[in-house]
């Protein structure tokens, strides 16, 4: 009884701690700080252009000497920067990896390195192991480091407490749009390109002289991104103006190839940015199994110590242009580049474009010179205030000597120069701390000389601490000698105007032959060359299907399809296989990818999308309309296109004008009449529900419609309207008077 009640109490006590808690309040309390720590303290860049993980890096290679002096192993750069970051030896190396020379990911390399670091280009290219390769601080990083030994920036305790770290480097030009990158954090992402050095110090100096220059003018400077890799740009200015103004947008690369007439292979150069060797080769392979690239012999990596090279054998008679317009349009080597400029600014992600970045930046590094400037006043301040101290001994320099001879006690020296010759104590210090070589007017003199000099500098600093425009001037200074002295070359080429370059057209690879397009009622499709359709043989129906449209065409056209829910599915008849007229075909709803439940309800084999054609909708409730052909056409190559006409009424039938037939509608009265297609309105919306044209009686609905040359009536043409809406005839095959007559005669 004692063990059962001991396990009761247990019981009561685990039930007593738990608690119910609102789904929102465990988010707030557990999640949200998880995803505000990968945000602000992993994967956005702050106003400096690093992550945390690259400035742990960087500040303690500065730390161990890396930038002077020999190269080290990797190893022992990640074993040091563990003191900074709590993660992995292998998390360390992946960043040190990228920032490398070696690696090719950005356009000025923070670390100078020797060894097999992989490359940017290549996925599979792994690097060595940490304790082969060797590495120190790139000269650029003199730039990113300077002033930090001067109070440039906050500093903070690392994890444990035991050392000091940068909060953010202070760089002297605006490295958050020179250096490349991207990262994902909780519910969003980051993804900057890399700018030219040169162009951004112009640009960011044009905007210290005047902080409203326009994104037009500032793209007139900052002619577009640059990066490591090369290739071309696409230059499309509206849209590259917008990345500018917003930080969000995308533009379009390509590679950059030559054709080797004498072996007659294209070797490929430089690629996008955003894509690798590997993806391409993989996607030239697939497109040559597929049949869909039929010019190539083989595809090569033949990246070496010459650099990035990929060589593509063309087969006998292939034109250059032509197969690389087509692989452009196949493959990544020509690629889309997504720009999402979002950056840390305050503690807070905000995505900001090219001029905004630009102004923080410039805020940023006014903050960051007026720190080193009164760290630098302070110096001398601090200097001065020691040098006039002992300019009070040179009047009587015996008179401290017999001082600090004559004191007794050591404690005593400094408390008697400062009573004798009014010191402070650290004058009285730093006079005491002189070696007795110094005790002389010489030497004594000669410090006492550096007095003026350096009032004349504290005053100057002083100054330029008040005058914001001296320390934009002093930003410029630097700007100026940072381009000068690292600035490159373009390496990614601009193509303004690409109206010239060969287009690749899909149609031109397909084979052309005529056909006959076969559509049923339950929603099967054959294509069946001509050539093939022999006279007389049989189609495989399933039990109760039969044959809904019919059409001979030619394989390069296009195909549409309409669905009961009033979409439009379009294809290539290209893209359907061959068959005969004894196979039961390709289930339309299942080869382009309908809603479950959607059925197909009309096929139409097309050369374009005129505008003096249109379709005709017919519906239930005996209204028609006519749309335009030029209302599907659309800039994309769309497969689906929804809202293609009303659904408020169930659609009867569907036809295409080309000219005007006549067309006859059949109630489930059995009633009917006959008109032409001219008196059915034109409506340019899609969805327009139409005119009226049979009145029906209240529960009647049209049953049937069809052309009047494929009526199942012979009596059909005795039902002709000239106007609508009108009110049908029983048809005479239903009309007991009628058929009396007939048997009368």
């Amino acid at each position: 009884m004692a063990r059962k009640k001991k396990t009761d109490v247990k019981t009561e006590t685990v039930e007593a701690e738990i608690k119910d808690q609102l789904i929102v309040d465990t988010l707030e309390s557990n999640y949200m700080p998880y995803a505000m720590s990968v945000i602000l303290s992993r994967a956005i860049p702050e106003i400096d252009g690093f992550k945390p993980a690259h400035r742990k890096l960087l500040y303690t290679m500065y730390k161990m000497g890396l930038l002077e002096g020999a190269r080290t192993k990797s190893a022992n750069v990640c074993g040091e920067t563990m003191k900074l970051n709590p993660h992995g030896d292998a998390s360390i190396y992946e960043t040190m990896v990228r920032l490398t020379r070696a690696n090719e990911a950005l356009l000025h390399p923070f670390v100078d390195s020797k060894g097999t670091f992989g490359k940017q280009y290549s996925r599979d290219l792994a690097p060595a192991a940490s304790r082969y390769t060797e590495c120190k601080l790139s000269p650029i990083c003199r730039e990113v480091l300077s002033g930090i030994n001067k109070n440039a920036v906050d500093m903070v305790d690392n994890y444990d407490g035991s050392m000091k770290e940068p909060v953010l480097m202070p760089t002297a030009f605006p490295n958050i749009l020179v250096s490349a990158n991207t990262g994902i954090a909780v519910g969003m992402a980051t993804n900057i390109c890399s700018f030219n050095l040169g162009e951004i110090c112009d640009g960011t100096i044009e905007l210290i002289k005047n902080p409203k220059t326009s994104p037009d003018r500032l793209l007139d400077i900052i002619k577009g991104p640059d990066f490591p890799l090369g290739a071309q740009i696409m230059f499309d200015r509206d849209k590259m103006r917008a990345i500018y103004e917003t930080g969000s947008g995308s533009f379009v690369m390509r590679s950059k190839y030559v054709y080797d007439k004498d072996n007659n292979c294209i070797d490929v150069l430089e690629i996008p940015y955003s894509t690798s060797i590997e993806k391409i080769i993989e996607e030239v392979t697939k497109g040559v199994s597929e049949g869909k690239i039929k010019e190539l012999s083989d595809i090569r990596d033949e990246i070496g110590y010459e650099g990035f090279r990929l060589t593509l054998d063309l087969k006998r008679g292939t034109d250059p242009e032509k197969l690389m317009a087509k692989l452009f349009k196949l493959t990544s080597l020509q690629d889309s580049f997504a720009c999402n400029f979002n950056v840390i600014i305050d503690k807070r992600p905000v995505v900001l474009g090219v001029n905004d970045i630009l102004l923080e930046w410039i805020k940023f590094r006014m903050s960051c010179v007026r720190r080193e400037l009164e760290f630098e006043l302070n110096t001398k301040r601090d200097k001065l205030h020691l040098l006039l101290g002992l300019g009070k001994i040179l009047l009587d320099i015996d008179k401290a000597i017999a001082i600090v001879r004559g004191t007794e006690k050591e404690a005593d020296v400094v408390p008697n120069l400062q009573k004798a010759f009014d010191l402070t104590e650290v004058q009285a210090e730093y006079v005491a701390e002189i070696k007795l070589r110094y005790l002389n007017r010489e030497y004594i003199l000669n410090r006492v000389k550096e007095i003026s000099s350096l009032q004349e500098e504290i005053k100057d600093l002083e100054d330029t601490i008040k005058s914001e425009k001296r320390i934009k001037d002093v930003i410029v200074k630097q700007l100026t000698e940072i381009k000068k002295k690292y600035g490159i070359e373009r390496k990614t080429e601009i193509i303004y105007d690409s109206a010239d370059l060969p287009e690749y057209k899909p149609e031109e690879d397909v084979e052309n032959f005529n056909v006959c397009a076969v559509f049923t009622k339950q929603g099967f499709f054959k294509k069946i060359p001509l050539t093939s359709l022999r006279s007389g043989e049989n189609h495989l129906f399933k039990d109760g299907d039969y044959i809904l449209c019919r059409e001979n065409s030619e394989n390069i056209k296009s195909v549409i399809f309409l669905s009961d829910k009033g979409q439009m599915y379009r294809a290539r008849l290209s893209d359907f296989k061959s068959y005969k007229a004894s196979d039961l075909g390709d289930y339309i709803p299942a080869k382009l990818g309908f809603e479950e439940g959607e059925r197909a309800v009309y096929m139409k084999a097309l050369d374009g999308y005129e505008d003096k054609h249109n379709m005709i909708y017919i519906f239930e409730n005996g209204k028609g309309v006519k749309v335009p052909m030029s209302a599907y056409e659309t800039k994309g190559n769309r497969r689906k296109l929804t809202g293609a006409y009303s659904t408020k009424s169930p659609l009867v039938a569907a036809f295409y004008e080309e000219e005007p037939f006549s067309l006859a509608l059949v109630s489930d009265a059995k009633r009917a009449i006959l008109f032409s297609s001219k008196l059915i309105p034109v409506k340019p919306t899609r969805t327009a529900g139409g005119v009226t044209l049979f009145s029906l009686k209240k529960g009647q609905k049209i049953a049937a419609a069809f052309r009047e040359d494929d009526s199942p009536y012979d009596s059909i043409s005795k039902y002709r309207k000239i106007k609508l809406p009108a009110t049908g005839s029983v048809l005479e095959e239903f009309d007991i008077n009628a058929q009396q007559v007939k048997m009368d005669i």
